[in-house]
């Protein structure tokens, strides 16, 4: 197989090219017309040709209005297995919820769960398979477990010496950088790399970061670096390419066209959800099994004068924290424009301040896991250091505690900046 060197300049493909059913319907406060990488089926489509495909895809995989496998296999690819991510490829499970493997019923495709126990592909399940895709769209957080997922997989193609095709999608919250950078120490499952809660990065840039940063396995990082150094790679075994969004800049206000997982809905619960998460690290419902997740926020406790709403099972929250107790709290939603004010490009610490403040119960306000320890919580998986919750109870005002949050949010800026491939914000 003829393959380019592996050097950013050369494996990144940055062609114009249109596409019918391209262009997304963007709100005012956005640009008019974003090309996700998947769009551009005339850049990357020779790249398949005569080649059998194994596709990283869900819900939100779509070129226009069809799903990507639908329109690769129209278009003649052999796609012999469909991978797919936390909440399944059909998008359906709920948080958490172990999928096991099991065959497509619309398309026929053996689909492989790498969320649970199974993590990576196989060399059994690509034994068949010339290149692999991937394409899911994150939503540019720390602990959605997305980018954790495009870790694993980029893992395995570089250990087993797998062609990678990446297909580039805008990230909505690519806006802005803030959050505490994870301590090591706390790494998980919804948090993998040294990086804050809002990293301000496409998936793809992401990528090339923990690639270029050394980030992967030993193994994966060695392939990485000798493809990339290598002076004569015309016929390497190994290949990593992208395929860039058209349109899109770290200006942007990119509106989802399809939600990218049950419980967050819509882009106000998506604009919310850095901020409004750490309620999932509290005995707080923060509103799975409501139409408002992440946007509202409470507990019974709270005074009945404030804002109430009553979770129950749904698609996506069959079980979750407070199912039929009405809770008392906080409601955040309004329009998208209203949200990103509230917001206002931080995540904010306020909302978990004032809700310790005000619950009655402050010994049992953070969610202890069974053994005791607070540093082992969840709560410190998602804030991704065992600090947070004791600046809290501390009474540490939001203003310190983001102080504590350098010298270290200042370096992770400087690395992201290596590896930008749009326009940044600044």
């Amino acid at each position: 197989m003829k393959l380019l060197r592996l050097l950013i300049p050369c494996f990144l493909i940055a062609q114009s090219c249109t596409s019918q059913n391209s262009s997304i319907k963007m709100p005012k406060y956005g640009i008019n017309k974003i090309m996700a990488g998947a769009d551009r089926i005339n850049v990357y489509l020779p790249l398949l040709k005569g080649k059998s495909v194994g596709i990283f895809a869900n819900q939100t995989s779509m070129v226009g209005n069809t799903h990507l496998v639908d329109t690769l296999m129209k278009l003649g690819v052999d796609i012999k297995v469909i991978f797919g991510p936390e909440h399944g490829f059909r998008g359906t499970a709920d948080a958490g919820e172990k999928v096991g493997n099991y065959k497509d019923e619309k398309t026929g495709i053996l689909v492989v769960s790498l969320y649970g126990n199974k993590k990576a592909p196989s060399p059994e399940d690509v034994k068949d398979v010339d290149i692999l895709i991937f394409d899911l769209q994150d939503v540019g957080v720390r602990f959605y477990t997305y980018i954790t997922s495009l870790q694993h997989f980029m893992e395995a193609a570089f250990e087993m010496g797998k062609p990678l095709l990446l297909l580039d999608r805008p990230n909505p919250n690519g806006f802005y950088v803030d959050g505490p950078v994870l301590d090591m120490k706390y790494k998980s499952g919804v948090g993998a790399q040294p990086i804050p809660i809002v990293y301000g990065m496409t998936i793809a840039e992401y990528a090339f970061m923990i690639a270029g940063e050394q980030w992967l396995t030993e193994k994966a990082n060695a392939r990485y670096a000798y493809y990339k150094t290598a002076e004569n790679s015309v016929d390497t075994p190994f290949h990593f390419q992208v395929i860039k969004c058209s349109g899109y800049t770290h200006n942007s206000k990119y509106v989802l066209p399809v939600k990218p997982s049950p419980n967050l809905p819509n882009i106000q619960s998506i604009y919310l959800y850095p901020s409004t998460c750490f309620f999932e690290g509290t005995v707080l419902s923060e509103g799975r099994g409501t139409n408002k997740q992440f946007q509202v926020f409470g507990h019974p406790s709270y005074p009945n004068n404030m804002y109430s709403f009553t979770p129950s099972p749904n698609e996506g929250a069959k079980s979750s924290k407070l199912y039929g107790q009405v809770c008392y709290g906080w409601d955040l939603s309004g329009s998208p424009e209203e949200v990103l004010v509230k917001v206002d490009d931080k995540v904010q610490l306020k909302w978990l301040i004032e809700a310790y403040k005000l619950f009655p119960d402050k010994d049992n306000f953070f969610l202890v896991p069974k053994s005791g320890k607070m540093d082992q919580s969840f709560f410190n998986k998602l804030a991704g250091n065992n600090d947070l919750w004791q600046q809290v109870k501390a009474g540490k005002s939001e203003k310190e505690i983001r102080a504590s949050w350098e010298p270290k949010l200042g370096e992770f800026k400087k690395i992201r900046k290596k590896y930008l491939l749009y326009e940044d914000f600044e």
